[in-house]
C-alpha cells in the first residue's frame, strides 16, 4: 500500500484545502487527468486547477504522469493511494488547525456518502444493501490496545484491497473508522 505519511505541518495544511483535497481525490479515485480535465470536473479555471496541482506536487502529493497526452497539457497522478497523519505530531497552530480541518472533512465524507447511498439505496440492489451498513461499538480499551485495534483495520482494509482490485466496472467501497475515547456520561 503507498502510503504517504505526513509530518510536515505545511504539507498538511496544503492538503487541508478543500479544492486541493477534491482534486487529490479525483486523482486517486479516477486516475490521471490535467489541469483542464480537472477544471471542467469541478467548474474551476484550469489556472486555478493548475496553481493547486503545482502545490500538491510541491509536497509531494502528485507528480507528473509518465503518459503524457501532448507538450502542451501536463497530466498529474497521485504519487500515493492513502495520506495519513498523526494529530499528536502537530502541536503547532499550523499543524493542528489543518489536523482539524482534515478530521472536519474526514467526517463529512462519511456523512455525505452514507446519505447519498441511503438516497440511492434501490439502485444498489439487494447484495449491496445487505453489503453497506454502520455499525459502533463502545469498548474499553487502553491507547496502545486502540492503536493496535486500529491498526489491524487498516492492515485488514489493505488486504482485502490487494486480494480484490476489482475491474474498472466494480465500485469502489468507501470504509470508515473512527477511533477514540469517549466519557462514560456520552451516549
Amino acid at each position: 500500500m503507498q502510503v504517504n505519511q505526513v509530518t510536515d505541518p505545511q504539507a498538511l495544511k496544503a492538503i487541508a484545502h478543500p479544492l486541493r483535497l477534491r482534486l487529490l481525490g479525483s486523482l486517486r479515485m479516477d486516475g490521471p487527468q490535467t489541469a483542464s480535465e480537472l477544471g471542467r470536473r469541478f467548474d474551476e479555471s484550469s489556472g486555478s486547477t493548475s496553481y493547486h496541482l503545482r502545490v500538491l506536487a510541491k509536497h509531494g502529493f502528485i507528480t507528473e504522469d509518465a503518459d503524457q497526452p501532448n507538450a502542451r497539457d501536463k497530466r498529474w497522478r497521485a504519487r500515493h493511494a492513502y495520506t495519513k497523519w498523526n494529530d499528536a505530531d502537530f502541536d503547532d497552530p499550523v499543524g493542528s488547525a489543518a489536523a482539524q480541518v482534515m478530521r472536519d472533512h474526514q467526517l463529512d465524507n462519511v456523512v455525505n456518502a452514507s446519505r447519498r447511498f441511503d438516497t440511492e439505496r434501490d439502485t444498489w440492489g439487494p447484495d449491496w444493501t445487505a453489503a453497506a451498513g454502520h455499525s459502533d461499538y463502545a469498548i474499553r480499551l487502553s491507547p496502545q490496545r486502540l492503536r493496535r485495534l486500529r491498526d489491524r483495520f487498516l492492515e485488514l482494509v489493505e488486504e482485502e484491497r490487494a486480494a480484490d482490485p476489482g475491474d474498472a466496472d466494480t465500485p469502489m467501497a468507501r470504509i470508515y473508522l473512527s477511533a477514540f475515547p469517549v466519557n462514560d456520561t456520552e451516549y
